[in-house]
């Protein structure tokens, strides 16, 4: 396994990142195996969020895991807030509670990031701004971030904020590649030119945000696994040929790809499979060429100009 090192902050943690979105209906024990794969694999960061589960994901990991503060130590845990039922919420008081409660499930003093989930666009900046204060001078929570924000919307927030913003979650994989196709289609007045977010891709190298890609292996939004799909025969056909010449599994193979990239990106993976997490990690041995990143990318459907 790689390391990174994420931006202001002094811990290397592993390059990929477990999600833990769906762990919660799983056993305790299985989860407990899951975990400890991850671990021997390597990985060290694990990102939930106040809603997984309705918070069940939270609880399943802390009784699975049991932080002792040697192992809390070596750990690096991450939480999400804002999403609520049929609306979204950066009040302060909301931020405090959310993260008030996240710790408890989590049976931690603290937790490494907290990230706002999705923008509140009610937000107040200066409310956001005290929370993270209070939040920060508690000892509750070391680093901040957000997901699904736009260079315009961090602006702002970090207009307000002693805190560097250091994580941007995006959704990122083959089928949905937005942020770098506009990129190359620069110039052009075809489908892929369109900028949908302000260049965010760019933006984040640029101001030192570490991009998380959530959802590499599914198309659409949470449409289904392009992997054997039928409607991506092309690419998976690309995949079955190039992963066979590695030895490695596709879905290895696809991390491969995102890793490549050159802004540095942390992909969160959601497998709730030991043997297929196992299979997964070995992508942290591969580097794709040029030519390889360029034909998945093209397999995918996407034409270069």
């Amino acid at each position: 396994m790689n390391y990174l090192t994420i931006p202001t902050t002094v811990m290397n943690t592993s390059e990929i990142v477990l999600g833990c979105m769906r762990i919660a209906k799983m056993p305790v024990r299985d989860v407990s195996r899951l975990l400890n794969t991850a671990l021997d694999a390597g990985i060290n960061f694990f990102d939930h969020a106040d809603i997984y589960g309705a918070g069940k994901s939270e609880e399943v990991f802390a009784a699975a895991l049991e932080l002792t503060p040697s192992r809390r130590e070596q750990i690096y845990i991450q939480t999400k807030c804002g999403i609520r039922k049929g609306f979204y919420d950066f009040s302060k008081d909301h931020i405090l509670a959310s993260a008030d409660a996240s710790l408890k499930r989590l049976k931690t003093d603290y937790v490494d990031t907290l990230l706002l989930h999705r923008p509140d666009t009610l937000m107040e900046p200066e409310e956001v701004a005290e929370a993270f204060d209070q939040l920060e001078t508690a000892g509750k929570v070391k680093h901040f971030g957000v997901s699904n924000h736009n260079p315009g919307q961090i602006e702002l927030l970090q207009t307000y904020l002693r805190q560097p913003l250091i994580i941007n979650q995006l959704q990122f994989s083959i089928t949905n590649s937005g942020m770098i196709d506009r990129g190359i289609n620069v110039n052009m007045e075809n489908a892929a030119s369109v900028d949908h977010d302000g260049g965010i891709l760019e933006y984040c190298r640029l101001k030192n945000i570490r991009i998380q890609p959530w959802s590499p292996f599914l198309f659409g939004f949470f449409d289904g696994v392009y992997l054997d799909h039928p409607k991506f025969p092309e690419l998976n056909a690309v995949l079955d040929r190039m992963a066979k010449e590695k030895g490695i599994a596709k879905e290895a193979l696809v991390i491969a790809w995102i890793l490549r990239h050159p802004a540095k990106m942390q992909p969160v993976v959601g497998t709730t499979n030991p043997e297929r997490l196992k299979d997964i990690c070995k992508a942290s041995d591969i580097t794709l060429t040029r030519p390889e990143w360029y034909e998945i990318y093209r397999a995918a459907g996407k034409e270069l100009p």
